[in-house]
């Protein structure tokens, strides 16, 4: 499987054929066929391995979680929490960059069906991840639309700092806080619910 993932977060699955895989993990071509059957099945297999992983760190009850600086169940600022769950994020992208990049970076033209339910599961999972670290029961249509957008931002980000490696991970972490701040202040124009939001993070004050 992390033979499959390196592969796959290298190239897009077209390229990559079955002989690239039992070569790449030191296996005959027959043994991957009997235990996935094809590619289709071996790149499903990988991407439900690194969205099991990735989920697993983002857990709040997650070792790495837990041992942050502080952790989400000792009632800190949204704005910190905020900051420790991109930490986490930003962990396992630098410790599975083959996993993410094949998760996330994209894959077959047709993603519906099971391969686009997998990415999907996973920002969903990160959606709701941040929606409890801002204490948000159910965002409006404006709020949202603003943590979707910005989710697809931490996505981007994620992989551009694996494609360049040209930017610190603390400053990228920083301008990622910053900017949910930046979105949030202009969703208030629009959303009352945002500029909520908004004064929360900023003056630290959690529901």
């Amino acid at each position: 499987m992390a033979a499959a993932l390196e592969l796959f977060g290298k190239r897009d699955a077209e390229g990559v054929s079955i002989d690239d895989v039992a070569s790449a993990a030191g296996a005959s071509r027959a043994l991957v066929y009997h235990y996935f059957g094809g590619k289709q099945e071996l790149y499903v297999a990988a991407l439900k391995s690194a969205a099991a992983q990735l989920e697993a760190r983002l857990r709040p009850e997650s070792p790495e979680v837990l041992e942050g600086p502080r952790g989400f169940h000792e009632g800190g600022r949204p704005i910190e929490e905020l900051a420790d769950g991109l930490k986490c994020y930003f962990d396992f992208v630098e410790g599975h960059a083959a996993g993410f990049a094949a998760l996330l970076k994209g894959g077959p033209d047709n993603r519906d069906g099971e391969i686009g339910e997998i990415v999907d599961a996973v920002r969903q999972h990160l959606l709701r991840l941040i929606m409890k670290q801002m204490r948000l029961e159910k965002p409006g249509p404006a709020l949202r639309v603003t943590l979707r957008s910005w989710t697809a931002s931490v996505e981007t980000a994620g992989l551009d700092w694996l494609e360049h490696g040209d930017m610190g991970r603390p400053a990228l972490e920083r301008m990622l806080v910053d900017q949910m701040l930046a979105l949030l202040e202009v969703a208030a124009r629009h959303d009352p619910q945002a500029g909520e939001l908004l004064e929360k993070l900023i003056c630290g004050q959690a529901s």
